[in-house]
C-alpha cells in the first residue's frame, strides 16, 4: 500500500515537472517596419515624378520642333512672296509682298475707315511673326488736287496708318513712312472707279 501511494507521488511529480518544462509557445507576427514602408513610398513618388518630368522634357521639345517648323514656313512663305521693287525706298531697296495689304480712303480724307481695321490687324499680326522686318507705308491720292495738296494728304493718310499699327503693338522704329501724293496712281484711269483704287495706304518691305 505504501509502495502504491509513493508510486502515484512519483507519477504527479513527474507530471507537474513536465508540466512546468513546456511553457506554451509565442505566436510571433512579422510587420513591416516603418522605415521599410516609407522607402518604398518614396521610390514610388520619385519615379512618377521622373516620369512625369521626362514626359514634360518630350513635350517641350515637340513644342520646340513645331515652332522652328512653322518659322520655317512663314520665313518660306514670305520669301516666295517678296518682288523687288524698281524704284528705291527712302532706306534703300525695296521689296512688294502680297502679304501685306493696301487699305483706302475716302475723298479728302486720311483717317482709318473702319471697314480697312480688320485688314491692319492682319497685317500687324503678319509683322508680330516676322520681328525683324522693318516696313515703309507709302501714302498715295488721286489725281485731283495740286501736288503740293496730294502730297500732304498722302503724308496724313501713311501718318494714320502707322499710327494705328503702332496701336497694335508694332513698335514705332520698324515703320517708316513717305508720301508719293498723286505722282503714282496705281489706275492710269480718270474716273471714280480709278481714284477709289488710288487713295490708299500701300506697305512696302525694307528688311527681312
Amino acid at each position: 500500500m505504501v509502495k502504491k501511494s509513493f508510486s502515484i507521488f512519483i507519477l504527479i511529480l513527474c507530471l507537474g515537472l513536465f508540466l512546468v518544462g513546456c511553457p506554451k509557445k509565442k505566436v510571433v507576427v512579422y510587420r513591416e517596419q516603418p522605415s521599410v514602408v516609407k522607402s518604398e513610398e518614396a521610390s514610388r513618388l520619385e519615379a512618377e515624378r521622373a516620369a512625369r518630368e521626362a514626359k514634360e522634357a518630350k513635350e517641350r521639345e515637340l513644342a520646340r520642333i513645331k515652332e522652328e517648323d512653322a518659322k520655317k514656313a512663314r520665313e518660306g512663305e514670305l520669301e516666295k512672296s517678296l518682288v523687288a521693287k524698281k524704284e528705291r525706298g527712302i532706306e534703300g531697296e525695296v521689296f512688294e509682298s502680297n502679304l501685306l495689304k493696301d487699305i483706302h480712303f475716302d475723298y479728302e480724307k486720311y483717317d482709318i475707315h473702319p471697314r480697312d481695321e480688320e485688314i491692319l490687324k492682319e497685317n500687324a499680326a503678319f509683322l508680330e511673326k516676322n520681328p525683324k522686318m522693318k516696313i515703309q507705308i507709302e501714302g498715295h491720292c488721286d489725281e485731283r488736287g495740286t501736288a503740293e495738296y496730294n502730297l500732304a494728304l498722302g503724308e496724313r493718310r501713311a501718318n494714320s496708318t502707322k499710327r494705328y499699327l503702332v496701336s497694335l503693338g508694332i513698335t514705332s522704329d520698324r515703320i517708316s513712312i513717305i508720301s508719293f501724293g498723286k505722282e503714282r496712281p496705281l489706275d492710269p484711269g480718270h474716273n471714280e472707279e480709278a481714284w477709289a483704287k488710288n487713295r490708299r495706304a500701300h506697305i512696302v518691305v525694307l528688311s527681312k
